[in-house]
């Protein structure tokens, strides 16, 4: 499944990209995602991530990689191995006082093991309106963070 998503956020660019760029913030604002651990690089191009989420068949981990990195402006992260394959490419484009942030996303359900295999077309529908929360969860803390605020930890 690809789908895009576009999010206005009252906050600036540079603060909109440090944040999903660090993807061990997402814990903070995915609700399926428990711990990412950050195992090799330190955020740009090559850095790797071990990321344990609750998915409908139990808990799984995902290894995930950034495979493109402009720094303020662009990032993607696809996951290497794990159930659910997916990239997420997140975009920052500033616009007057707002930040809109594109996501263009692929995922699959072709990992899901067991008794949730079988929801697997019902189980991407259900991905997207929850990335929608999720992203309402992102937009809420950053903007609720100080305006000078740079980066989120």
């Amino acid at each position: 499944m690809s789908f895009q998503l576009t999010l206005d956020i009252k906050a600036p660019a540079a603060q909109v990209f440090d944040f999903v760029a660090d993807f061990t913030t997402m814990p903070r604002w995915y609700s399926a995602v428990r711990r990412v651990e950050r195992v090799e690089g330190t955020h740009g191009l090559g850095t790797r991530y071990h990321v344990y989420r609750n998915l409908p068949g139990g808990p799984a981990r995902n290894d995930v990689s950034i495979t493109t990195y402009t720094a303020g402006d662009e990032v993607t992260f696809t996951s290497v191995s794990g159930p659910t394959p997916f990239t997420y490419r997140y975009l920052v484009r500033p616009s007057g006082d707002m930040t809109a942030l594109v996501l263009e996303g692929t995922i699959s359900a072709s990992g899901l093991t067991g008794p949730a295999a079988l929801l697997g077309p019902f189980a991407e529908k259900l991905f997207s309106g929850g990335m929608r929360d999720n992203l309402g969860t992102l937009k809420q803390i950053l903007e609720a963070a100080p305006r000078h605020q740079r980066r989120i930890t």
